[in-house]
């Protein structure tokens, strides 16, 4: 399988699965038409084989980009042609009504059929010779001589890295150590073992400098050392050569006709015996250490290999996750190597230039590799405000043009020419959002399903697919991972300047996204746009060309205010399939009036809060599989909705719950939809027959009450649809209430216990009075946000063997007993994160040896005026906790003294001290108002933070 639609193939496969439709019995063509399109196809085919083989070039030559161009064109051109007769009225296949009104239609159908169909014939055959032509210019031009032609030799752009002089590097002795330390120090049975260590980060980081460094600092102290490079296209043989004459130092000169099996055991007899250290750079993939790795006998003489890559899961798999993550350079150490560079020392940047040079620093995002390259390049410029803005506002274009900036660009598209075809069109489809954006990896992944980007196989699920190429591409240091979760997954992303710089040059160059208002990338040279991008928030009167063509237009992306005149009528964009709208304020309700019209929309967002209804015309969007509303005002959805048949997420905040809902069979998310006293009974029971629902977020505004019988009958309809839910694919609910609502009704009833649940969370004023036994038999619930009332060992006995849970948080009145509460060892072997909200806790937790051996991230309460460590000291147990990276204290003021909440504060200080240099510690004060007044002196009203040798976890 592959992706219907990709930025180097454009439409080509949408079509050929079109054009197979058409010659269906489904669709009645002229005898004539129906050997144009097989014509049509079979060309198509051949020209998509063509640009498959061309996908795997990565520099190929101006006329086969040029040819490329055509084909990639051609596929939009026809796709949309094929698009108009399917949606026309001899391309529907809806069945007539009977009768004398079913004669009348058929009768209507064949007078204007007929002309239908002859005019689609013109306009096939028009499509057919724009094939021929492009075919025929591919021979006449000899396309194919062009592409067998052998590729240019590049020298390699990592050489410089080995030669670099020690005293022009800035902020290398931190990670040189730490990564020294890795390497020799650890476990004595490990140390006396082969070891490996991998350092991983996006290319410009500096991985190799690094590692050379590390090379030299150890040089002497192993009986023999290599340093190789593996690169993206391994020569195995040459590689194994290298190593050999290394760690030979000529005592033993390879026979030319080796091969890679005498290579390696010519290298494992040498090393038998023998203490050594060898650094494997720039590995793309594990096949290839695998084969470089059976070089390297696992003695007992404590030998060390360094392994760097751009790829975690290759950095994992070489070293058994004995990694080091290099990071960006600080600012401090970003200002002093841009200095050294442009200016020949630290000190010498002039007053006028200093403001524009942090505006550059920012862009380079602490790259050394692009540090170094900008500062090189304003080196030979005038030292004049004038032309470094200049250069600011061009080094977007600048990596295209500047023969300075080339090495650069060559060294962070490897990672782009690494990547599969569809991760390639996954990664440019970014350069649609503005600079510093964050991107929510759900909204990303429904977009791509949405433009037709994914590729599944067999039973795959989409949304499943899309989170595996967001995760792929964080894992390949080509985005930036935000928000990290209790699951280890990246909640949204970020691209870094210098990459976002190099996919827009990308995405421009082949006409895959179209950006206006932006004034450093300003794309509008092509008439015909396939994914338009307008950013009001850069230029706030973005004005588009009149002879753009928007009719091709298949995405559309609005970021920022627009006055309604510089709007573009949706009437015109007859294609597109997303509609994306963050526009705040301005945008009014009408602007969507002609929505309907958009009859290939499949995603529909909308961020505008002035938009309070939607047209009833809505279930017209028969194709719609998205629809976004949480950032609008809309509480009533439109009765039409029910008609989207492929809907399949339906966000909303706080809207009915529209009647007929079991019409919408295909949706797997509903979130927030309200549920009160006038909420429709079938409703509620229909929601129970959405059998591919996994996530549902409710709102519940009622107050029940045994003497509201109706009251009573919307919760027992309610409890029987989630009963239901549960024995189908319910993975994730969220109850909330902005009111007090009771949830008693949960406590016994949910059974059969939903099987597959996944996540539970709720935020209302309701606390359980015991664990529900439902909860307690959740082999799978990995995430639990739960109110109870009180809290006791038991209930952590209870939560405690639940076998998949990662994420708890409790919250709760009152903790018992009073005097200590014991998280023992036999529980919660998984546990990554730990909340704990009670704010009469009594005198806390205390934290066995062994208990929640993999928890990593804590937040508990302590009352100061009842636990005050008179002795100074604090021991809840916290030393216990050995994979612990972030420790959050809140301390309970009320009815506590000054000197008892500063030695509390003073106690968990010590207390995190004693832990991992790497522990993070924040602690908060809560009721400080209330805290007794004794004279001594007022605490300061600001949250009070302390950090030791902050490490951020998430």
């Amino acid at each position: 399988m592959e992706a219907i639609v990709c930025a180097t193939h454009g439409a080509m496969g949408s079509v050929l699965r079109k054009l197979g439709a058409l010659l269906s019995d489904e669709y009645k063509l002229l005898r004539s038409v129906k050997g144009d399109v097989m014509f049509l196809k079979a060309e198509l085919e051949s020209m998509h084989a063509f640009l498959k083989m061309m996908s795997e070039v990565e520099d190929p030559d101006e006329l086969s980009k040029c040819w490329i161009k055509e084909v990639r064109e051609l596929s939009y051109n026809i796709e949309y042609g094929i698009d108009s007769f399917m949606l026309s009225p001899c391309g529907e296949s809806s069945r007539k009504p009977r009768g004398f009104k079913g004669r009348l239609s058929r009768c209507m159908d064949i007078m204007t059929n007929s002309k239908t169909r002859h005019c689609i014939a013109k306009k096939i055959k028009v499509l057919k010779q724009d094939a021929i032509e492009v075919s025929s210019r591919r021979a006449r031009y000899k396309v194919d001589d062009v592409v067998s032609k052998p590729s240019r030799i590049s020298i390699d752009p990592r050489l410089p890295a080995f030669f670099t002089e020690m005293t022009k590097l800035v902020g290398i002795d931190g990670p040189k150590d730490k990564l020294i330390k890795l390497l020799t120090e650890g476990e004595v049975a490990i140390a006396q073992q082969l070891k490996v260590v991998s350092i991983v980060g996006i290319g410009g980081l500096g991985k190799t400098t690094l590692a050379n460094q590390v090379y030299q600092k150890l040089e002497g102290q192993f009986e023999c050392q290599a340093f190789v490079s593996v690169s993206q296209k391994p020569d195995l043989k040459r590689i194994l050569r290298n190593i050999l004459s290394q760690i030979c130092c000529q005592e033993r000169v390879s026979n030319e006709e080796w091969d890679e099996q005498q290579l390696i055991n010519t290298i494992r007899q040498f090393l038998k015996h023998k203490r050594y250290f060898i650094v494997i750079d720039d590995i793309w993939g594990t096949p290839a250490w695998r084969a470089i790795k059976c070089a390297f006998p696992e003695n007992s003489s404590s030998s060390r290999i360094l392994t760097t890559t751009r790829i975690l899961t290759v950095a994992k798999y070489c070293s058994h996750d004995r990694v080091y993550e290099i990071k960006p350079l600080s600012a401090t150490h970003s200002k002093s190597l841009f200095f050294k560079r442009a200016f020949g020392c630290e000190g010498g940047c002039p007053l006028q230039l200093r403001e524009v040079s942090d505006e550059i620093l920012k862009k380079c995002g602490g790259l050394p590799l692009a540090i170094i390259t900008v500062a090189s390049l304003l080196a030979n410029k005038a030292s004049t405000r004038e032309e470094w803005l200049r250069i600011r506002n061009s080094l977007g274009s600048a990596l295209e043009k500047d023969l300075d900036m080339e090495e650069m660009k060559k060294i962070l598209f490897l990672g782009y020419n690494d990547l599969p075809y569809h991760l390639k069109t996954c990664l440019l489809y970014l350069s649609i959002f503005p600079e510093d954006y964050v991107i929510k990896r759900d909204r990303l992944v429904r977009r791509w399903i949405a433009e037709g980007f994914i590729i599944v196989e067999g039973g795959q699920d989409l949304e499943e697919v899309g989170e595996g190429y967001f995760s792929d591409l964080i894992n390949r240091s080509l985005i930036e991972p935000v928000e990290i979760q209790y699951d280890g997954r990246a909640d949204a992303c970020r691209v870094h300047d210098m990459i976002l710089d190099l996919i827009i040059s990308k995405s421009i160059e082949e006409n895959f996204v179209t950006l206006s208002g932006d004034s450093k990338h300003n794309s509008l040279p092509y008439d015909k746009v396939h994914r338009l991008s307008l950013n009001y928030h850069a230029q706030e009167h973005t004005m588009v060309p009149s002879n753009m063509v928007v009719s091709h237009v298949r995405s559309l992306t609005i970021f920022g205010c627009a006055e309604a005149e510089h709007m573009l009528s949706l009437s015109n964009f007859q294609s597109v399939r997303v509609l994306d709208i963050e526009n705040r304020e301005v945008l009014e309700h009408k602007y969507l009036e002609h929505i309907s019209r958009l009859s290939q929309l499949k995603y529909l967002r909308l961020n505008v809060r002035r938009i309070t209804a939607l047209p009833e015309q809505l279930g017209e969007l028969r194709n719609l599989q998205t629809l976004d509303l949480r950032w609008t005002w809309v509480k009533k959805l439109p009765a039409s909705i029910v008609q989207l048949q492929q809907l399949a997420c339906l966000l909303v905040k706080s809207a009915e719950l529209p009647e007929g809902i079991g019409n919408m069979r295909a949706l797997r998310e509903l979130s927030e939809i309200e549920i009160n006293q006038n909420t429709c009974l079938t409703s509620l029971q229909e929601l129970g027959s959405l059998t591919k629902l996994r996530i549902l977020e409710l709102n519940l505004n009622w107050h029940i009450s045994s003497t509201n019988s109706g009251m009573k009958a919307c919760v027992d309809n309610l409890v029987m649809s989630l009963c239901k839910l549960g024995m189908l694919n319910l993975r994730s609910i969220h109850l909330q209430s902005y009111h007090s609502c009771s949830l008693d009704f949960l406590i016994d009833s949910w059974f059969p216990p939903p099987h597959l649940l996944q996540r539970f969370e709720m935020s209302i004023n309701y606390y359980f009075p015991t664990i529900p036994k439902w909860v307690a038999s959740l082999e799978h619930l990995s995430y639990l946000g739960i109110y109870v009332n009180p809290v006791d060992e038991e209930t952590f006995r209870v939560l405690g063997n639940l076998p998949s849970l990662l994420f708890l948080w409790i919250t709760s009145r009152t903790a018992r007993p009073i005097e200590r509460l014991i998280i023992s060892n036999n529980g919660f072997r998984y546990l990554k994160e730990f909340y704990f909200t009670c704010w009469d806790s009594g005198a806390g937790l205390m934290f066995e040896a062994g208990a929640m051996p993999e928890l990593e991230n804590l937040r508990v309460p302590f009352n100061a005026h009842d636990v005050f460590p008179s002795s100074g000291g604090l021991d809840f147990g916290i030393q216990n906790l050995y994979s612990l990276k972030h420790l959050h204290i809140e301390i309970v003021c009320y009815g506590a003294k000054v000197r008892e909440v500063e030695a509390l504060e003073h106690a968990v200080k010590n207390a995190a001290g004693c832990l991992s240099d790497e522990l993070t510690l924040e602690v908060n004060r809560w009721d400080e108002e209330e805290i007794v007044k004794d004279g001594e002196h007022k605490l300061a009203e600001e949250e009070v933070e302390l950090s030791i040798e902050c490490v951020t976890h998430h």
